[in-house]
């Protein structure tokens, strides 16, 4: 997201001439892709999900949610993806397998971003126009109040995305309208360092090891990489991406990752061991979120401005398929994908 809600996009939209619909007749997408699970995008400004058959790649049915959804993540137990509702003030508990809503936890402010840690204990969440992140002590096995609110911390101005590190012991978010990175210890529960970065961060991502940690610069057309490892961050690198870098996904392999340039129409391929732009994808619509099918070569991204979920070969680099979905889609996510690292 490049500002506070999804609202002040539609001029920009319009400026880079992204509603308009992919020109062209796509191949149709094969059905060797080894997902089962059904695929799930989040429509922000229709305040509900499409939910997609991943073998035909065509909506089955609509999930009506918290106005705003943006974002959406998978319990640990892998049983739970919950889709935060940011002007909702809710999140929306679904079952990945039969996309059935499990339960509504309302009364949770501003929920844009979540992140669970991996050691199971902590739900953290940006609250992006309150500008505070909070952190819930996960607790499952109580039927009737799974989240307890554990601390507040203030996080001026604007939290967008969170990262935590592989030992749960650090969470950093970036704060995208007062340019900067913070990090929280989860330990100690207290700040731990807070830095200046580029033109409105957005989407964070670390690296396996944890030592570097990647912000996409979406008031930029670049992508910093500082190292983490130490007690204060080092920036090592700034490689040019495309405008609007935005949202990261790996692609599986342990030494790639995707960035989304939103504003570019492309999608970047950096390699991790050097941080460089090894390969660059068309991809129409204002790319946003990505998710990766089994196959490891059937990539899908939100087209923000033309309403769709549009699914590329990555071996070919060839559109095979664009899927109608609702008003400004974001998050995109199934069970059934390559691991996130």
């Amino acid at each position: 997201m490049l500002f506070s809600s999804a609202r002040p996009f539609a001029a920009l939209a319009l400026s880079f001439g992204l509603v308009a619909s992919f020109a062209g007749t796509p191949a149709s997408a094969t059905t060797g892709n080894g997902a089962t699970s059904p695929i799930f995008v989040l429509n922000s400004l229709d305040a509900d999900i499409s939910v997609i058959d991943p073998k035909g790649f065509r909506e089955i049915k609509r999930i009506p949610t918290g106005k705003e959804p943006h974002h959406l993540y998978l319990t640990p137990d892998r049983k739970t993806m919950v889709v935060a509702n940011a002007l909702g003030d809710s999140l929306t508990f679904l079952d990945p397998v039969t996309a059935e809503v499990q339960r509504t936890v309302r009364g949770i402010p501003d929920p844009y971003h979540l992140r669970f840690s991996p050691d199971m204990k902590w739900l953290v969440l940006a609250g992006n126009r309150l500008d505070h992140v909070d952190i819930y002590k996960w607790q499952p096995q109580n039927a009737t109040e799974p989240l307890a609110l554990f601390k507040r911390f203030s996080a001026p101005k604007t939290p967008s995305h969170l990262s935590i590190d592989s030992r749960s012991s650090v969470v950093y978010a970036s704060l995208q309208d007062s340019s900067e990175l913070l990090a929280i210890d989860l330990n100690t529960m207290a700040p731990r360092w807070k830095i200046p970065v580029g033109k409105l961060p957005a989407d964070l991502y670390l690296t396996p090891d944890d030592k570097h940690l990647l912000v996409a610069l979406t008031g930029e057309r670049s992508v910093e990489v500082y190292d983490v490892s130490g007690a204060q961050p080092r920036l090592v690198k700034k490689l040019e991406t495309g405008d609007g870098a935005h949202s990261f996904r790996a692609l599986g392999d342990k030494r790639h990752v995707l960035v989304s340039n939103r504003a570019a129409n492309t999608i970047s391929k950096i390699s991790l061991a050097d941080f460089t732009v090894v390969d660059t994808l068309k991809a129409p619509g204002g790319p946003d979120d990505m998710e990766i099918l089994p196959d490891g070569r059937t990539l899908m991204f939100t087209s923000r401005w033309a309403r769709k979920l549009t699914i590329m070969d990555l071996q070919t680099k060839q559109i095979l398929q664009q899927v109608k979905v609702g008003k400004s889609p974001h998050g995109v996510w199934t069970l059934d994908q390559m691991p996130r690292q």
